[in-house]
């Protein structure tokens, strides 16, 4: 638990560090910042469809489900009891 704690405010304190860095950079040289992150966001998103896109296409088909496979049939209620009339 102390463990995940220190990852997750490692994680916050890198993140917060990270914020501080990119706005002091897009301060400083804009159009390039801008440019690298665009192309970078684009990179990123096009890696993750082609990724995916290469898992179906080599992920082999399921095996069709056989009969022997699947559960039986319900069977069909019984009839109710009728009652006598007395």
């Amino acid at each position: 638990m102390a463990n995940d704690r220190t990852l997750g405010g490692g994680i916050l304190a890198g993140s917060i560090i990270g914020i501080i860095v990119y706005g002091v950079l897009v301060y400083l040289w804009p159009l390039l910042v801008l440019e690298v992150t665009a192309f970078l966001a684009v990179v990123v998103l096009l890696g993750i469809l082609a990724w995916i896109g290469w898992t179906m296409a080599t992920t082999p088909p399921p095996e069709p489900i056989t009969e022997a496979a699947q559960p039986p049939p319900a069977s069909a209620p019984a009839p109710a009891a009728e009652k006598k009339e007395t």
